[in-house]
């Protein structure tokens, strides 16, 4: 957070922080030495509030200020009823397999998992080579033969190979997460887009890097990670929120798997999957209408 200057007393710190707030700029205020501070929580709407703020220290009783309140204090309660259900899907993970009903609503989700599972039983967890040779990448190092070949159903396919049993849940619970909520929100073929354009990209990337025998939604799932974020920072209207502590985790379990303690891990495919999923969701954010600039 940053502060982008001060305001004389409390009454006005209030007005501001609720303007500030209807236009989409999460803040906070404090008491000082130099008076009542503002603070903002992203950096990149400094030089925007401060230009906020240079026009409000002029006229503070303009009414455009003073009719503020009660529209910030629905997007507060929105925001918190927000953060209440991301911290329920956080922590009830157990909907994955008991809320089967409700999977009717995110058909290309439920289709994902599904067949995510198919393959991890057929393929016995990455161990059978008869059936993953069908669907890595490729099974020569370098120059992807199949693809010029014209097998381009490679360039996705990794995205449903895994290895292992918690390398297979702990995937398709974060794809049901992510998933399900782009997929209520933004409807199955924005979804299929986004599933295709990362699991293309990130297995790519992970090839060039490590050769062909990898496999798992894990770049997809990073890419819906950083989608969600930008959307859920920069276009709250979106619908699209993560609790902090999801994202905090996630980053966290990012930074785990680059040190190499937990064996081989696909980290090229996490990191251009991540990359790819904050630059999707940030040009998103700016093309939206709810977006303050």
């Amino acid at each position: 957070m940053r502060v982008i200057g001060h305001v004389p007393n409390e009454r006005s710190a209030t007005v501001f922080s609720d303007y500030l707030v209807v236009q989409g700029i999460a803040n906070q205020v404090e008491s000082d030495s130099d008076g009542w501070a503002i603070w903002i929580h992203s950096e990149d709407e400094l030089g925007r509030s401060r230009e906020m703020l240079d026009r409000f220290l002029v006229n503070p009783g303009d009414p455009v200020y003073q009719q503020q309140a009660a529209h910030a204090e629905s997007i507060r309660h929105q925001r918190r009823q927000e953060a209440e259900a991301g911290e329920q899907r956080h922590f009830h993970r157990r909907r994955l397999f008991g809320d089967v009903a409700g999977w009717g609503a995110v058909p290309l989700t439920a289709g994902l998992i599904g067949a995510c599972v198919v393959v991890g039983a057929l393929t016995g967890l990455g161990r059978k080579m008869e059936w993953l040779q069908y669907l890595l990448l490729s099974i020569h190092p370098r120059g992807l033969p199949e693809i010029a070949r014209g097998e381009v159903w490679r360039l996705v396919t990794p995205v449903l190979v895994h290895f292992g049993f918690l390398h297979l849940a702990f995937n398709m619970l974060w794809l049901f997460d992510l998933g399900s909520m782009i997929e209520r929100r933004l409807g199955m073929w924005r979804l299929a887009r986004m599933i295709l354009v990362l699991g293309m990209v990130s297995n790519v990337g992970q090839y060039m890097v490590s050769g062909p025998l990898f496999g798992g939604m894990s770049g997809v799932v990073y890419g819906l990670l950083g989608y969600v974020w930008m959307k859920g920072r920069f276009d709250p209207g979106s619908g699209l929120f993560l609790h902090p502590q999801t994202v905090a985790m996630m980053l966290i379990w990012f930074v785990v798997c680059l040190t190499g303690w937990l064996g081989n891990i696909a980290n090229t495919a996490h990191a251009v999957g991540l990359v790819l999923g904050i630059a999707w969701g940030y040009v998103s954010s700016r093309r939206s209408p709810s977006f303050g600039g």
